[in-house]
């Protein structure tokens, strides 16, 4: 039993509340005994609860109303030890929803191993196991400790066999005065405590710990505590960490890893669905011999380490294969490394797949892909779905009859009858000197994987001017972005006009769960933020996953794109040659061109049950204020 699984001492079954029943809540009724919070300021926020459309807690709203902070509220608990269950805790405290504890109850009950309650939060992403041990330490008084990034008294860990740790998880850190501070997996374990006095005989003064964390205490302290720990980080033990993160990252389908130094330990995270996770935390040890493994595996130089460095490895094992793109960035506490997973994909996305809506896509096609030359720029953040965009638009106008040459950093598509190139800079192989010799190769079509400095840029426009379609993606925040920037670029903003026949900015939200969604309408904050009222959004239909297995009980599955297309006609053109600003060449493009932006394709995706309100606030630029619903979907044609 660990203290994820502490819960069962606290709560094991589906909270009620008892016979007598609190006035507000537990804690609501705390904080008024204790003089937190006063009888008028309660009775006002319970009257602005009332007027909320969208249900909140009691709590929330006091928070809101800065009547009280989440500090107070915590040092409250722990001064007062409240003997709420800690799934009630959890809710209470906004930790997690009343719909999500009563999915980790039906988990509960229905696996036949019956495991407890923070086990199944933890096991199914409803909370994280360091936020759990957080509330656990509240509630239960006791500190909560890392272990494995701590100093373990030697002559403390040696007074019990080594052996002895295998069956019991704890592990001794210091004696505090005539008592030793031990970490247990589980303090509530009265078995476990009694096991820890008879064995140091001595009185315990118990500590929560992650079971993972006393483990890895336990292992370096039994390697010894100088040469012992580095004995562990040997290299065939590098290696095996190393191949075990990112097989991981694979298996969990994310697009990054994270491996960042910190001041007491190494953290390793995931983006996942444009999400970063938390992975692992290792110790601040293996971080010099890690991030050498890494360098070797790039290629790259493992005895610099004041300067950033980049660098790609191809990885291959048990049938995983993929490209790597390596980034070294030098911070205080060590080398931060990211890896860019860019899997080698067989299958394409087609155009009409991507999540464009019906006008909008009918306009790509028509007036950008099947033009016979010009630039047509590809836009927004990394890990927005550019290199996918582009793809699918090679696939679409690729045929015999035309010739389609690209320039790559890495190809991460392999498609048929097209000349693909991949950037290799060790062997001179650089954008520059490819993007010289494309233009001699006779394209039809010309593919620059990314915009990244003037002599890119010119060399687009250039292709342009001579006949050639030119695709290519650039980082920038919208469709106008992509315009100014050219211009700032230092290329003439009549050669900007004249070639330039269209600009796609997009992003990508988290796609609600269709397992388990259900309707709910945004949050009247929310909305306000938006510039709407819950009248003008009548009949919408706004869903929100409620938590399931077949989306790790994270309401979201999969992504879906929002796009900004942007088709220059002669308005557009004119004002940039006359150097307007970016807010009047939005206004232009709106009036001219039915311009539809980021946010307002968000809100229609988000109106249509497809993504969520709080996904738009969250990635989405809000430049102007969003039109009207029904206009909005008239532009786009989408459905009622």
């Amino acid at each position: 039993m660990d203290a994820t699984a502490a819960a069962t001492s606290v709560t094991n079954a589906n909270p009620t509340a008892p016979a007598t029943g609190p006035r507000y809540s537990e804690i609501v009724d705390m904080l008024l005994r204790e003089g937190y919070v006063t009888d008028e300021q309660v009775a006002y926020a319970r009257r602005v609860q009332g007027k909320l459309e969208t249900p909140r807690r009691l709590l929330d709203v006091l928070k809101e109303l800065d009547y009280i902070s989440g500090d107070q509220v915590k040092a409250a608990i722990q001064e007062n030890r409240l003997s709420m269950r800690i799934g009630s805790l959890l809710v209470e405290l906004g930790y997690i929803t009343e719909q999500a504890l009563q999915n980790a109850f039906e988990i509960q009950r229905e696996d036949k191993k019956r495991p407890k309650l923070g086990e199944v939060l933890v096991a199914h992403n409803f909370i994280s196991q360091k936020q759990f041990l957080e509330v656990l330490s509240i509630q239960l008084g006791y500190p909560l400790v890392a272990p494995e990034f701590l100093p373990i008294d030697p002559k403390l860990f040696t007074r019990v066999p080594g052996r002895w740790y295998d069956s019991h998880m704890m592990i001794p850190i210091r004696e505090e005065g005539d008592q030793i501070l031990m970490a247990f997996a589980d303090p509530l374990d009265k078995a476990e405590i009694n096991a820890a006095r008879q064995a140091f005989s001595q009185d315990i003064l118990p500590a929560i710990a992650a079971p993972d964390a006393i483990r890895a205490a336990v292992d370096q302290a039994r390697n010894g505590f100088s040469a012992g720990r580095s004995a562990a980080m040997r290299e065939d033990s590098v290696v095996g960490q190393v191949d075990a993160i990112i097989v991981a990252a694979v298996e969990a389908g994310a697009s990054d890893i994270h491996i960042e130094p910190l001041k007491d330990r190494l953290r390793i995270r995931f983006r996942q669905d444009g999400i970063l996770v938390h992975h692992k935390d290792l110790p601040r040890e293996i971080i010099p011999s890690l991030t050498s493994r890494i360098k070797v595996m790039c290629e790259v130089d493992i005895t610099e380490k004041r300067r950033h460095q980049g660098g790609r490895m191809l990885f291959e094992r048990g049938g995983i294969k993929l490209d790597l793109r390596v980034s070294c960035y030098v911070t205080v506490h060590g080398e931060k490394i990211v890896l860019r997973l860019l899997n080698r994909k067989a299958e394409l996305i087609q155009l009409e797949d991507l999540g464009m809506a019906p006008k909008m896509l009918e306009r790509f096609i028509e007036h950008a892909l099947e033009q016979p030359s010009g630039v047509i720029l590809i836009t927004g953040p990394t890990g927005s779905g550019k290199t996918t965009t582009v793809y699918s638009s090679i696939n679409r106008i690729n045929s015999p009859q035309i010739s389609i040459a690209t320039a790559e950093e890495p190809v991460e598509y392999m498609i048929d009858g097209i000349a693909q190139c991949s950037i290799n800079p060790k062997i001179n192989l650089t954008f520059e000197e490819t993007l010289r010799h494309i233009v001699r190769q006779d394209p039809d079509v010309i593919v620059i994987g990314e915009i990244r400095d003037n002599f890119s840029a010119e060399i687009a426009v250039q292709a342009a001017l001579t006949g050639h379609k030119v695709l290519t993606t650039f980082h920038t925040e919208d469709s106008i972005g992509g315009l100014i920037r050219l211009l700032n670029m230092n290329i003439e903003a009549f050669l900007v006009s004249s070639t330039v026949v269209s600009v796609l900015a997009q992003r990508l939200l988290r796609r609600v769960c269709p397992a388990c969604a259900a309707p709910e309408m945004p949050r009247p904050g929310d909305l306000q933020r938006l510039g709407y009222t819950a009248e003008a959004v009548a009949g919408a239909k706004f869903m929100k996953g409620q938590g399931c297995s077949e989306c790790a009980y994270t309401g979201y599955k999969g992504r879906i794109g929002v796009y900004e297309l942007l088709v220059l006609d002669e308005m557009v053109r004119n004002a940039l040659i006359e150097q307007r600003t970016s807010h009047e060449i939005r206004s232009i493009c709106i009036e001219s061109t039915g311009l539809v932006t980021l946010l307002e394709d968000g809100i229609v995706k988000a109106a249509a049950g497809v993504t969520t309100i709080e996904e738009v606030l969250r990635c989405l630029p809000r430049l102007n204020r969003p039109r009207p619903l029904g206009e909005l979907r008239r532009a786009l044609g989408a459905r009622e």
